[in-house]
């Protein structure tokens, strides 16, 4: 086995591969990394090939010695097949050797939560830590587990449940999913404001995503007699999760409430199109100096939707 440099050439081939994976995302495929320009990041992607068969893939970047995955994404980290134990000690063995060869001082491998894998497996996660690999950063994250059988409402909290059915009620109120992005993007831009923090894509990122990969991503949009009151951004990133990566609200409309109508819609369409949970965000205190302080009011808030917590894992290790 050995590891050599992502080229142009594997595109297809490393795309399919992580179609196929278990633990793959959409953030891991080149086809969504590629809607960076050219000069944004300057990225090293590592291939693990078996006699010429790709065994695992590795998406980032080097600079100033330290290989960083991901970059340009939410999730990064070695994206693998089922493996059994022995596959992963042997990956993380080669990586490392690889580092250490090519003058790699760290590694810093951010994967995504667990319930993002068609099949849980920590094989790679022990694998890394028994050789050598430390937790640096953790954050919170919380996640609606989906059951087909179970009606979604009945597993909000009690006051959560009389605004949804209040909503439903309400025929001024009807919720599209559309690509009405022009409408979406300037409330998301005054709630980040809120936070003294700014979206992660553009406006004519997301516009490019949604074309770029119309499958993963889409739009929910709440209308309240024609007027844009709330939203959430979806990405379907795998077979498994869907991810809630931007909501919004016009908070002269909250008395509505918007967002608990948009993610009662999520989530009942992410359980008819067969996905097994929905990660609605990470839930960081944005203004403390730990990045790892938890919003404890974020956090609750996402409780009253059934929500468990989830963690986003950075692992590292200096050689």
């Amino acid at each position: 086995m050995e590891i050599i440099e992502y080229s142009e050439k594997w595109k297809e081939k490393w795309d399919s591969f992580v179609h196929k994976s278990n633990n793959g995302t959409i953030f891991h495929l080149q086809k969504f990394l590629d809607y960076h320009p050219k000069d944004r990041f300057q990225f090293n992607h590592l291939i693990f090939l078996d006699k010429g068969n790709i065994k695992a893939v590795l998406p980032g970047s080097l600079k100033n010695n330290i290989y960083e995955s991901p970059v340009g994404a939410s999730y990064g980290s070695i994206v693998t097949q089922d493996i059994k134990f022995a596959e992963a000690m042997d990956l993380v063995s080669l990586l490392l050797d690889y580092g250490r060869n090519n003058g790699i001082k760290e590694f810093v491998l951010t994967s995504a939560p667990m319930v993002y894998e068609r099949h849980p497996n920590q094989n790679l996660d022990f694998a890394m830590l028994w050789q050598g690999f430390n937790y640096s950063l953790h954050y919170i994250s919380s996640a609606i587990k989906l059951e087909k059988d179970i009606d979604i409402i009945s597993r909000f909290s009690r006051t959560t449940r009389r605004n949804v059915q209040k909503s439903l009620e309400n025929t001024d109120i009807h919720v599209e999913m559309n690509e009405r992005y022009d409408e979406f993007y300037p409330i998301l831009i005054e709630n980040k404001a809120r936070h003294n923090v700014k979206p992660t894509h553009t406006l004519e990122e997301l516009i490019s995503l949604s074309k770029l990969l119309p499958d993963n991503i889409g739009l929910f949009m709440v209308y309240y007699k024609d007027i844009p009151i709330a939203g959430s951004s979806m990405f379907f990133v795998n077979d498994s999760c869907a991810l809630c990566f931007y909501n919004m609200l016009r908070y002269d409309y909250q008395y509505l409430k918007p967002i608990h109508r948009v993610m009662y819609e999520v989530t009942k369409y992410s359980t008819e199109n067969g996905y097994k949970y929905v990660d609605i965000g990470v839930s960081q205190d944005t203004k403390a100096e730990n990045p790892m302080t938890p919003s404890m009011s974020l956090i609750q808030s996402k409780e009253n939707f059934d929500a468990k917590t989830i963690m986003r894992n950075t692992l590292s290790i200096k050689l």
